[in-house]
């Protein structure tokens, strides 16, 4: 009897197989198992132990080259052949499967083929099925061998739901396409599924199909037999893993399928016989990025799909630039290196789309969130693409942004206030972070967040304050007794007049620089700027545009605009310009300003440096003109030259009441701003191990610097040590910064790290001062009184110092300016506490208060002195206690 050889396709039911050539798969021919038959496997239910004798033939045989003889055909309809099946295991069909009492012998089987072979088999199946019998096994048992089996999935969602994230043993029945296939999901020994799964992550080229709306057939796209033969050989009826994930639009499952070597997308991908698919991204999370290599291997490989693709541009790599205007909440403006400026556009993702009644009202929030992140920022820039020139708009890069190791893009998603462009499969011109995009965006719709809230954000509207002059004027008065107002540069309107938005007063304002007068720059295309006006515009535009800024209001102009100084990282930005020589001092509104002297200084370098419009300065014809002495008439030679002032900004953190002198601090940028930001650093330290855990390795010395915990409010500051108690374990401390001191126990010190946080890094910043001219009354309750009135009238303001003396050890002797006043050199704290009976004209002037204050200064104290004495103020509330 001739033997022949196949591979076992897949098994119909536990008698029957479907075979394939090795040579040939798309050759089939079924087989069953002679004299025997299988309980049925029907959708209306199946037989008792119809899928346990189909799995044992599966299990035994699927995938497997086999022999198998002929015994006897059956010509009804379709020709069938019955034979017997030799495994490379040794074992045969059908007489395993009966032993196992997972089929029956037929009741015609001796009717079959009455050969002396046949007979003699059937003989011996007769015997297996008798011992099966006695032993109860499979379909001899009276119990069990039922499996309940749905069809159909009714709810997908609550199904996802309960099993996402349990893997199920499945069975793949049937294979449509690549990543399309009818899976058997075994959720219990009696319990199963079996329904269309979608495999999550690819989309694989279509098959040949016919439409059924219309009967006609579709081809396969290419590639697409190709796919579907990857798939069916590898998973047709082999045991996987199914990992559900979500549904189809269609509600259909899309899962993850798993065989035994891997996963079959990840596998399809590497052949080049499917494409990722983006709208699975946010279903697959991190897995998506194996999913995304595969198919770059492909399509680096050109193999399948992708053979004959274009080789991409390569990329420019990873560039540093710097923000310098903010479009909208995708579109930003950058400076490279080279300082090439260039507008880009940020990868894969699109702000809240203007035209949409829902997104349009998030625009101005998404915008400034951006602005906020980037504007003058020092960041990594990746190019990912090109945006094609379209709508009017040029064509322009599309990049990665990386602020602080942080994807800018995906910062914007993860707060909803932008979309992810849903690309073509095709279009590689897209962020490396697209899965992380997509992702995010699911969460933040999910929660709800920016623009995907059910509720409208609430409407930003600002007042215009110089839209008419009444206006200005009225709102002028305001902000002059406000300092340092915090402010956004909106639109830069020349090289000194800008247009500001104050958030915390809902107000616009034109802004104009004092004390300067800055070139014009030409307003339209048909007007001429003047010498550096576009220059000076330019400047402004790079350092301004859209930033924080400070302002200080002085006065308004003609028209409303609002005159001062405007703070750029607290410089003063009229200096600025004048160091660059973009502007030039207006004398006579300097020298009203408390800013002139530092305004003559940079305009004298730029004029040094021949800068900008001092490029043909000549200072000999300069010097020339200011020999005419037309202003001033000459002094005699004993006449000494004015002395110029020295103010600085500052607030007191400390008064003495043992020596009644003042503690400041300095306000600036190395001064005050550099103390904010280190001690951020040093509370943080603090608050952290092991820094937190630390104590002293020792007793403490008079003079070591150490970290002190304040009584008063808990947190660290630096110190040092003025007085050390042995027996008591306590130490009189110094706070460096505040000026302020305490008696503290050893336990409330720790090492401070003097190359972080010593005097090396930043120098103590509480300076000793004492106010010029006058001297404080001896009794205690004048002094208290006194040191209450100091603090009333300092407590937590920024101040002006004008510095009268300095001494060798660095102290201070200063004339003390409340900045919210408006009275002139006379009107100062120091007068004030005269004024109150607090303090008195110095009895014994030095040398230097004799020098500079005569005249004016010390006649006005005297006075007011007066006045306190005829009014019995504070220490003179009972005569004169100077005459005693």
């Amino acid at each position: 009897m001739p033997v022949s050889q196949a591979k076992v396709k897949s098994v119909l039911s536990g008698d029957t197989l479907v075979l394939t050539s090795i040579n040939n798969p798309d050759q089939e021919r079924i087989l069953s198992l002679a004299f025997v038959s299988a309980p049925r496997l029907r959708r209306e239910g199946d037989e008792p132990y119809a899928f346990h004798s189909r799995d044992f033939l599966r299990r035994m045989t699927v995938g497997k080259v086999i022999q198998f003889t002929i015994l006897y055909s059956i010509p009804t309809g379709a020709k069938r052949d019955y034979g017997r099946v030799y495994l490379q295991s040794g074992e045969t069909l059908p007489d395993t499967a009966i032993s196992e009492g997972l089929v029956k012998l037929r009741d015609d089987a001796g009717r079959k083929d009455d050969s002396e072979d046949s007979r003699e088999l059937l003989d011996n199946l007769q015997k297996l099925e008798e011992r099966a019998r006695s032993a109860s096994k499979g379909l001899w048992s009276s119990s069990g061998g039922n499996i309940q089996t749905l069809y159909e999935v009714p709810d997908p969602k609550a199904f996802v739901d309960t099993w996402k994230g349990k893997p199920l043993d499945s069975i793949v029945e049937k294979v449509f396409a690549g990543d399309r296939m009818i899976v058997r999901m075994m959720l219990s020994p009696t319990e199963h599924v079996q329904t269309m799964v979608v495999v999550a992550g690819i989309k694989a080229p279509a098959t040949k199909r016919t439409n059924p709306s219309d009967g006609k057939e579709q081809p396969a796209e290419p590639l697409g037999h190709e796919s579907y033969q990857f798939v069916e050989t590898r998973l047709m009826q082999r045991t996987i893993k199914v990992d559900v994930l979500g549904t189809t639009p269609q509600g259909g499952l899309v899962c993850s399928v798993v065989h035994p070597n891997g996963s079959i997308a990840e596998f399809l991908l590497k052949a080049g016989l499917a494409r990722c698919n983006d709208f699975h991204s946010s279903l697959l999370g991190g897995d998506m990025a194996a999913l995304r290599k595969a198919e770059k291997q492909a399509r680096d490989a050109r193999i399948g799909i992708f053979k004959g693709l274009a080789q991409p541009k390569a990329s420019a790599g990873e560039t540093d630039a710097t923000i310098i205007r903010v479009q909208t909440a995708d579109t930003v403006y950058l400076k490279d290196k080279s300082g090439e400026e260039k507008r880009v556009s940020l990868s894969s993702i699109r702000q809240p789309k203007p035209t949409d009644p829902k997104q349009a009202p998030f625009s101005a929030d998404a915008k400034e969130l951006l602005r906020k992140k980037l504007i003058g920022k020092h960041v990594k820039v990746v190019t990912d693409g090109k945006k094609e020139a379209n709508e009017g708009y040029e064509a322009r890069d599309v990049v990665t942004i990386m602020l602080n190791d942080k994807n800018v893009a995906l910062q914007l998603v993860e707060a909803g206030y932008a979309s992810v462009i849903r690309h073509r499969q095709d279009d590689q011109d897209r962020s490396p972070a697209y899965d992380d995009l997509l992702a995010a965006e699911a969460t933040a719709q999910a929660e709800q967040r920016g623009m995907w809230s059910p509720k409208p954000p609430a409407a930003k509207t600002y007042q215009d304050y110089s839209e008419t002059l009444q206006k200005a004027k009225i709102q002028s008065s305001v902000l002059q007794r406000q300092k340092k107002i915090p402010a956004i540069v909106d639109y830069v309107k020349g090289g000194s007049r800008f247009t500001l938005l104050i958030p915390r007063e809902n107000a616009k304002l034109t802004f104009v620089l004092s004390g300067i007068r800055a070139p014009r720059s030409a307003r339209s295309a048909n007007e001429k700027s003047e010498p550096f006006g576009q220059e000076a515009h330019d400047f402004a535009n790079r350092r301004c545009m859209q930033r924080e800024v400070e302002i200080e209001v002085e006065g308004i102009d003609k028209v409303g605009g609002f005159i001062g100084a405007l703070y750029v990282n607290r410089e003063n930005f009229a200096k600025l310009l004048l160091e660059e020589g973009l502007a030039s001092v207006h004398a006579y509104s300097a020298e009203q300003s408390v800013n002139a002297n530092e305004l003559f200084a940079a305009e004298d370098r730029a004029k040094s440096a021949k800068k900008g419009m001092w490029h043909d300065y000549d200072p000999s014809i300069t010097d020339g003109l200011e020999d005419l002495s037309l202003a001033e008439p000459t002094t005699n030679g004993n006449d000494a030259a004015p002395e110029k002032k020295d103010y600085r900004d500052v607030q007191v953190t400390h008064i003495d009441p043992a020596t009644m002198h003042l503690k400041l601090q300095m306000i600036g940028t190395s001064t005050s701003g550099a103390l904010t930001g280190l001690m951020s650093v040093f509370a943080a330290h603090h608050r952290s191990p092991p820094s937190s855990e630390m104590s002293l390795p020792g007793p403490p010395k008079a003079g070591d610097y150490v970290s002190a915990r304040f009584s008063e409010d808990g947190e660290w500051y630096r110190a040092r040590i003025r007085r050390n108690d042995r027996e008591a374990k306590k130490a009189d401390v110094l706070f460096i910064d505040y000026g302020n001191s305490e008696t503290l126990p050893w336990s409330e010190l720790r090492p401070l790290n003097p190359t972080t946080f010593g005097v090396q890094k930043l120098k103590a910043q509480a300076v000793d001062v004492g106010l010029s001219y006058i001297q404080f009354p001896t009794s205690k309750e004048y002094i208290d009184d006194a040191v209450r009135f100091l603090q009333d009238i300092t407590g937590g303001k920024q101040l002006v110092a004008s510095v009268d003396f300095e001494e060798k050890d660095g102290g201070l002797w200063i004339t003390l300016f409340d900045a919210e006043k408006e009275g002139g050199e006379d009107d100062s704290i120091n007068a004030d506490v005269v004024s109150e009976g607090y303090a008195m004209v110095s009895r014994k002037l030095k040398s230097w208060e004799i020098r500079r204050g005569q005249g004016k200064v010390l006649d006005g104290l005297r006075k007011r002195e007066e006045s306190a004495k005829e009014e019995k103020r504070g220490m003179w509330e009972y005569g004169d206690i100077s005459e005693d």
